[in-house]
């Protein structure tokens, strides 16, 4: 027996499994699409009850052991791709009940040290989640100081990007960083001394750079266009993000395409048309983890989850999206 991927299947926690099941209501059956299968917490709750068929998409190599395990176990209920959100509209079909996601790095890419997602490895600067062109160790030793600047401030919100990044350039005209732990004190040598106790000085730093590899802000926009065509018209959409940006990319796509959409403007004439929406009315009400669950799970703290339901329109191409976070698409966009 492989231990290791037997542990890593006991030690994913599905965040706000609970209220996801609670807003997908499985019990009355239907296809679902989970979007990120990571440890499988999702798809497995789903599973549970008895008229559900999961169909499961990951970009990452090291779950698909898991996925075989529940194919084999649900063989008419249950199927696993290898795919990029970016690639769920080439492989699935048929309209779909429910699409969920559950963004971020999942804690099974968290837990194994030698990725490099974690501030606490040793090993090789790597940080892909899978179907990656480059690693973060590329990204620190190719691109100039300024691309490095605008990456770590626009994709990590980082303040002190200008100091860190010009300080990556000095220690790799030396020596080619390689291992997490030396950019972890390039990162602390830049910050200034008066770290958050909750908030690790370098988590800024390796989330953009997360962001970075994995094209994680393109990723997230086409995958909730891609999975808004794919459901049914009084399907929702379910969405667990971790930050700040995916939570803007999110509320704004369900806030922007619902049909209770607020005007821009209230010197503006109000639009009539019924054909300019992808979702009914959209209650921006955010739900947010249990106490108890951020006590067992510490990880789920930032969670926030946000869902919308799928209108009887036509689905057409939400170009705007592209526009308003056009942006951050440009530094992703950066070649190494």
């Amino acid at each position: 027996m492989d231990t290791q991927k037997t542990s890593l299947e006991y030690s994913h926690f599905p965040v706000m499994l609970s209220e996801i099941i609670k807003f997908s209501s499985p019990s009355k059956g239907g296809t679902f699409l989970d979007c990120t299968f990571g440890g499988g917490g999702y798809s497995k709750a789903l599973l549970n009850y008895s008229k559900t068929k999961v169909i499961s998409v990951d970009r990452d190599l090291a779950v698909i052991d898991i996925a075989k395990k529940l194919e084999k176990k649900y063989q008419n209920r249950f199927k696993f791709y290898q795919l990029r959100f970016s690639q769920v509209n080439k492989i699935i079909k048929k309209q779909v009940d429910t699409v969920i996601f559950d963004l971020g790095v999942s804690s099974i890419q968290l837990n194994n040290l030698s990725r490099g997602f974690s501030f606490r490895s040793k090993e090789n600067l790597d940080m892909k989640m899978g179907l990656s062109s480059f690693s973060a160790q590329e990204a620190v030793n190719n691109l100039s100081e300024q691309q490095l600047k605008l990456v770590i401030k626009v994709l990590g919100e980082e303040r002190e990007a200008a100091k860190i990044a010009k300080n990556i350039v000095r220690a790799r005209s030396k020596k080619k960083i390689t291992k997490v732990s030396e950019l972890v004190k390039i990162i602390e040598q830049s910050k200034k001394k008066v770290f958050s106790k909750k908030i690790n000085p370098s988590t800024k730093t390796f989330q953009a750079l997360r962001i970075f590899v994995n094209k994680e802000i393109s990723e997230l926009i086409n995958g909730i266009i891609y999975a808004t065509k794919l459901l049914r018209p009084g399907g929702k959409i379910l969405i667990v993000s971790f930050h700040s940006i995916e939570d803007k990319i999110i509320k704004y796509f369900f806030t922007n395409y619902a049909k209770n959409k607020s005007n821009p403007s209230r010197y503006m004439p109000e639009e009539k048309s019924d054909k300019n929406f992808l979702f009914e009315n959209y209650n921006k009400k955010i739900f947010k983890p249990s106490p108890y669950e951020v006590k067992i799970n510490n990880s789920s703290r930032s969670a926030k989850l946000r869902f919308a339901t799928r209108s009887n329109n036509r689905f057409f191409f939400p170009s705007s999206v592209f526009e308003k976070f056009n942006n951050y698409l440009e530094v992703e966009s950066f070649n190494v």
